[in-house]
C-alpha cells in the first residue's frame, strides 16, 4: 500500500534575521507513520518541527520561504495559524502543565473552543487522559494540581491535552530527554499506540529512540535535510557518509 502524504515540504528555506537555519527542505510526511528527525544540536530539527504548526510565526525576524501544504492546504497561505494548530498539537522537551488541576490542563483547550458541557468536558478529558495511558494514575485526583505530578507523568499529561483538542498530527519536540529510562519506555509505549489514530512526528536526540519507534526518519545537519527514508533502510544502510558518520558515533 502506497503511503499517503499528509504534508509536503517544498524548497522551504528559514531565516533567523540573516542566518538561515533551513536550507532548501524537500519531503513527503506520511499519514499514519511516525517520522523521526535526527541530527546533531542547532541542527535545524526542532527549527523545523516548529514550521509544521507554524511556532515560528511567534518568533521575531523570521523569514519563511518555500511552502509546506497539509492535506494539500497551503497552511502558509490558505490556513489560518488557530486552525492549523487545532488540527497539529505540540509536546514540548521540558514537560510544562499549566498550575491548575489535572482536570483542568485537559480541559483547557476544549473549553476555549467554546465546550461549556460539564458532561461532554468530562468525556474529552476521560477520553484524553486514557489514550495518553495515565487515566488510572490519576483517576482519583483530577481536582489536584498538575505540578504534583512526576516528570513522566506530566509529560503524559501533556500529551493528553493535545489529544483533548482532536487534533490529526502530534508533534514532539524530544519529549523524552528530560526524563528517566523508565519514563521514556513509557512515553515510547505511548507513542506506538497513538500511532493508530495520529499522525506522528518527533524530534529526538536519541538514535536508539528513532530507531526503535520511527517508521521513516530525516538526518539533518546544519540546516540541511542530508538524508531521509524508511527507518530500517536509513540505520541499516545509509546513502550518504555524513549520515553513516552520525549514526557510527563519528560527529555529532
Amino acid at each position: 500500500m502506497k503511503d499517503e502524504t499528509k504534508f509536503s515540504v517544498k524548497d522551504l528555506n528559514l531565516f533567523y534575521g540573516n542566518f538561515q537555519a533551513l536550507k532548501n527542505i524537500n519531503m513527503e510526511l506520511y499519514k499514519g507513520q511516525i517520522t523521526a528527525f535526527i541530527g546533531p544540536s542547532g541542527c535545524g530539527k526542532s527549527t523545523f518541527l516548529k514550521t509544521i504548526n507554524r511556532m515560528n510565526d511567534l518568533v521575531e525576524g523570521v523569514k519563511i520561504t518555500g511552502n509546506i501544504t497539509m492535506d494539500g492546504v497551503d497552511i502558509y497561505k490558505d490556513m489560518d495559524a488557530i486552525t492549523l494548530r487545532t488540527r497539529v498539537g505540540m509536546v514540548f522537551q521540558q514537560p510544562n502543565p499549566f498550575p491548575m488541576s489535572i482536570y483542568d490542563n485537559v480541559a483547557y483547550g476544549p473549553r476555549c473552543q467554546g465546550i461549556k458541557d460539564k458532561k461532554q468536558l468530562d468525556e474529552i478529558v476521560i477520553s484524553a487522559l486514557e489514550q495518553a495511558a495515565i487515566y488510572e494514575e490519576v483517576k482519583d485526583r483530577l481536582k489536584d494540581s498538575a505540578l504534583a505530578l512526576s516528570g513522566g507523568q506530566q509529560q503524559r499529561l501533556c500529551i493528553a491535552r493535545a489529544i483533548a483538542m482532536q487534533p490529526k498530527v502530534i508533534l514532539l519536540d524530544e519529549p523524552t530527554s528530560a526524563l528517566d529510562p523508565i519514563a521514556t519506555s513509557k512515553i515510547e509505549d505511548l507513542i506506538l499506540e497513538l500511532k493508530e489514530k495520529y499522525t506522528i512526528i518527533i524530534v529526538t536526540h536519541n538514535m536508539q529512540q528513532a530507531a526503535r519507534i520511527s517508521d521513516f526518519t530525516g538526518f539533518f545537519l546544519l540546516g540541511n535535510l542530508i538524508e531521509y527514508k524508511e527507518t530500517k533502510k536509513l540505520f541499516k544502510n545509509p546513502d550518504d557518509d555524513r549520515t553513516k558518520g552520525y549514526i557510527n558515533g563519528i560527529f555529532g
